[in-house]
Formats: structure tokens, C-alpha cells, sequence
């Protein structure tokens, strides 16, 4: 599918991009979708995409797997920070896909830790629509649930990606 805009979409916002490149470093699946990553903390984790063809379903609007996917990356990055930067892996996400979001418009993610734990935290992330002209939050789109097993041993050959979360991390 090409990325011309059909005449009945309304036009893709042309938002600042802060953080693409801290995305495409942290997260390539994250990126591939237009998914911009904006703050990285162990308290929030947060970002924005505007709906794009790389994103949608047949019906022109974002796909729940990407909303999924959304949901586990920010988690997981938060995750990682909040257990002093150990490796951490998803085992359980719901997702309630309450309010679909069309193509063109802006959607903010946020993931807040519920439960941090010493083995295990959970995080809940929510995604929603943006009013057109800021990005003032205003229809919930997503409502998400992570639990992660946290304090694993980082492997060898991902340390370096470890030292890159360092230094984009607020703590």
C-alpha cells in the first residue's frame, strides 16, 4: 500500500518529531509503525503516532496488534529502568480495544507502573485520541494491562542496547 492520502481522510497532522531517532535506536518494530517515543522513565513512559497506512487495517483504522504492540514495548522499557536496566520479559497483556482511531488521526500512549516489584511489575498503558488541533488527550482508543518478570540477567550481546537505554532514560 503506498502513503498517498485518499481525498475523504483528513490530512495527516504534521506534529514535530522529537524522538524518531530515539525510537529507531530503542524500538525498530516501534518505529517500522511511526510510533515516536517521547519520555522514558521507571515512573512513565510515553509517545505518539499519527495513524498511518503502516498501521491500519483494511478499514483504515490502527490495527489492534499494533495497539499490542504499543502496550508490551512501553511497558517493557519502563520495566527495564524501574529493575535497575535487567532484562524483562512480558508474560501477560490484555487489551481492551474500546474506540477505533482512523487514519490521520493522532494518537498518545502512556505506561504507568501498578506493581513494581523485586521478580515481578505491572504496568498499565492507555492509548487515546488527540484533539486535532493540540495534543490534549480526549477519546480513550485503548486500555492495557502488562505483567512482566523483571531482574533476569542481561545477556552478553544486548548490553550495548542496555547502555543506549541508559542514556535516554529520566531518572
Amino acid at each position: 500500500m503506498d502513503n498517498q492520502n485518499p481525498q475523504n481522510d483528513p490530512p495527516l497532522p504534521s506534529l514535530p518529531s522529537p524522538s524518531s531517532s530515539t525510537t529507531s535506536i530503542l524500538d525498530a518494530p516501534l518505529n517500522a509503525v511511526g510510533f515516536e517515543i517521547e519520555i522514558i522513565s521507571p515512573n512513565r513512559v510515553s509517545g505518539r503516532i499519527v495513524v498511518s497506512p503502516k498501521c491500519c487495517q483494511v478499514f483504515k483504522v490502527m490495527h489492534g496488534g499494533v495497539s499490542a504492540m504499543i502496550a508490551e514495548a512501553l511497558a517493557s522499557l519502563g520495566a527495564q529502568i524501574a529493575s535497575g536496566f535487567k532484562r524483562v520479559a512480558g508474560f501477560h497483556l490484555s487489551i481492551d480495544h474500546l474506540q477505533s482511531a482512523k487514519m490521520g488521526e493522532l494518537v498518545l500512549a502512556e505506561a504507568i507502573p501498578l506493581s513494581v516489584g523485586d521478580a515481578i511489575q505491572v504496568w498499565e498503558v492507555e492509548l487515546w485520541k488527540a484533539k486535532s488541533s493540540s495534543i490534549e488527550r480526549r477519546d480513550l482508543v485503548a486500555s492495557s494491562r502488562v505483567t512482566l518478570l523483571c531482574n533476569m540477567p542481561i545477556p552478553k550481546h544486548s548490553q550495548p542496547l542496555v547502555d543506549t537505554l541508559k542514556t535516554f532514560a529520566k531518572l
